[in-house]
């Protein structure tokens, strides 16, 4: 008999005797006692019930009036359309019937579909209406696919012949059309499994071949530490930069799924690979760090605004991997906090408070579809929970691939970004290249207390149809700025800044040297160097600023997320104490020769990605006649 202990029972038993204290959320998650056996929970059950929620709220959106022309489509109230796209909720509703009975899902489902099919184009692709942007007939497609098996019994055999037919023309358009010089990356690794699901229902070798094409194609795109490269712009046919947003919530599952359903070692052991570092942008409280990467001006606090979700992809691995259910539940949690009145998926915590009118039904669809794939394909078992990365203290992690850091300690988690990514051809005039960089702190979370600090578009622009106006609006990211009769200038706009991360004795620190540039990373004659010392209790920052040019006014600009019930409480001129919430911080200048700014323009600090509002604190730093250094020390301290 072989009397050694599975890896299975050896997770167990670790649990066990480390007497693991996990506080679980609404979707089972409890404390789990040192002398008890770890709870067994369904990360499929979750899945469920969150998705009848979010069908629910999709109904009422639905026209499902008699004779109407547009029976069956998704009206969008912010952008007075019925997306094509937001009928790949026909999954939603398929799965919402098959696992409830109920007739009025099965009604939205088919609805839905139908009109979906309507709506293609005689070449077989769909329109992302309002544009005619062709790419996403990969995810119609594989809603139809996978909804298809669920809803056949119940559609007519003329249905059946329609709805073949469609995913067959769609199926040849894709084998046509996809590749990484038509889209970006994650358009060809969702195709991956797009062409696999219809394979299913349209046994056809080519979608077999072109799915096994572009998956070695995606291969390719994995860099030397696993991220997925290929989401920014074009440069002589190949696409550079990596979104951890779309990745995350998109790319990754996509071949994932294809790696399950081809039994595809290669593909399914860089997804692995990769997973274990995304997995560290997942915050304690379940929150997806997307702030610094390329697509960051589509970042929410629970991921990226139109891309699907990460359940899909965390539940194909969770049954080995219980880190990944927590994962996978803390972000269900966390998404289902941002929610309207009508129940739609807003951009952040703030929405409510920064607009009166709904927001775009994409976010609210594409996390739906999500956790039905999840349903259909994830992990079916029940299983422990493990401990993510960002719960355990005491770390950090410099991913050089993408010159960031990433610190934990008892009560700080922060991400601070020197991302390097240019887009040459089109500069800033693309959405690309206004992302923070240049050593910034990007996120910073507090335990028990949520966000503290955290960032948006450096420069705010309408770049896609649901974004929001935000006229006049400053970005919420720390920065050192100033401004001359030629430009604005800041260190977020510096994507050449070289970083280190160390730690030293009690604290972590990491330092970024670098230029203040303008949008177009022209110098402005004003050097710095930007220094966070990370402890337990506090973020100290130390800025050295060297004035080689030009002897401007440079302001050190803080903003801090400003809650319902935060308060800013000024002591003296060198100290602010920020009270309020669960937890209060104190804000203060250790040199005499600066003083704190409070409050100016802070009706601006409102951003719609992530949906937060800000309160500024500012340091204004004037050279004097005959020096040409200045150095500012302050930091932000838990009282």
């Amino acid at each position: 008999m072989n009397k050694s202990i599975s890896p299975w029972k050896n997770l167990l038993l670790y649990q066990v005797l480390a007497g693991v204290l996990m506080l679980l959320s609404s979707s089972g998650c409890e404390k789990v006692s040192p002398t008890e056996s770890p709870q067994l929970v369904s990360l499929r059950d979750s899945c469920v019930k969150s998705l009848f929620v979010l069908a629910d709220a999709l109904i009422p959106l639905q026209d499902l009036e008699d004779h109407s022309p547009n029976y069956g489509a998704l009206y969008c109230d912010a952008c007075s359309d019925f997306h094509t796209r937001a009928s790949e909720a026909v999954l939603p509703f398929a799965v919402a019937f098959h696992e409830s009975g109920k007739e009025k899902y099965l009604i939205s489902a088919i609805s839905t579909g139908e009109w979906l099919i309507n709506q293609q184009q005689p070449d077989g692709a769909w329109y992302e209406t309002p544009s005619e942007w062709t790419g996403t007939t990969t995810d119609q497609l594989l809603m139809m696919a996978v909804a298809y098996p669920l809803l056949k019994d119940k559609l007519s055999g003329d249905q059946q012949k329609r709805w073949e037919q469609s995913i067959k023309r769609a199926s040849d358009w894709l084998v046509e059309h996809m590749d990484h010089v038509f889209a970006s990356i994650n358009y060809c690794a969702t195709s991956t499994a797009t062409l696999m699901t219809a394979f299913q229902i349209i046994p056809d070798s080519a979608y077999v071949y072109k799915a096994d094409e572009l998956a070695m194609l995606c291969a390719s795109k994995f860099d030397e530490d696993y991220f997925f490269t290929g989401e920014g712009n074009r440069i002589r046919g190949t696409k550079y930069g990596v979104d951890l947003g779309y990745s995350l919530d998109m790319s990754l599952w996509g071949l994932g799924l294809y790696a399950e359903l081809r039994d595809n070692q290669l593909l399914k052991g860089m997804v692995k690979k990769a997973l274990e570092r995304y997995l560290y942008f997942i915050y304690p409280d379940g929150s997806t760090d997307g702030s610094w990467a390329v697509r960051a001006s589509k970042w929410t606090t629970y991921g990226s605004v139109t891309a699907d979700g990460c359940q899909i992809l965390f539940s194909l691995y969770a049954k080995d991997h219980p880190e990944y259910r927590t994962a996978a539940l803390k972000n269900l949690d966390y998404l289902m906090t941002v929610r309207n009145e009508s129940g739609l998926i807003t951009y952040g915590p703030h929405y409510a408070e920064m607009y009166a009118s709904p927001p775009c039904n994409y976010p609210t669809f594409c996390r739906a579809k999500n956790l039905a794939m999840a349903v259909q394909y994830g992990d079916q078992s029940e299983g422990p929970l493990g401990i993510l990365p960002t719960q355990k203290v005491n770390w950090s992690k410099h991913f050089k691939t993408m010159d960031l850091c990433l610190v934990r300690t008892a009560n700080f988690m922060t991400t601070i970004t020197g991302y390097r990514y240019k887009d040459i051809r089109r500069g800033a005039d693309f959405k690309y290249m206004h992302r923070p960089s240049g050593g910034a702190i990007t996120n910073l979370w507090v335990e028990d207390y949520g966000y503290l600090q955290a960032s948006s578009q450096t420069e705010y622009h309408i770049w896609e149809m649901h974004y929001p106006e935000a006229e006049g609006s400053l970005p919420i990211t720390p920065r050192i700025e100033f401004a001359d009769t030629n430009a604005w200038y800041s260190n977020l706009y510096e994507f050449d800044a070289h970083m280190q991360c160390r730690q030293i004795d009690d604290y972590f620190e990491v330092s970024a040297i670098g230029e203040l540039k303008d949008r177009n990373r022209w110098e402005g004659g004003v050097a710095y160097t930007l220094t966070h010392k990370i402890f337990d209790d506090r973020v100290e920052k130390n800025i050295k600023l060297r004035f080689h040019g030009q002897k401007p006014l440079v302001k050190i600009v803080e903003p801090i997320i400003r809650h319902e019930d935060t308060r800013f409480v000024k002591i003296d001129d060198r100290t602010i104490n920020i009270v309020g919430g669960h937890r209060d911080f104190e804000f203060k200048v250790l040199d005499d020769d600066y003083f704190v700014e409070m409050g100016t323009d802070e009706e601006k600090y409102a951003q719609p990605f992530p949906a937060l509002k800000a309160y500024p604190i500012i340091i204004n730093v004037q050279p004097g006649e005959n020096q040409f250094i200045e150095e500012v020390h302050y930091q932000i301290r838990i009282i």
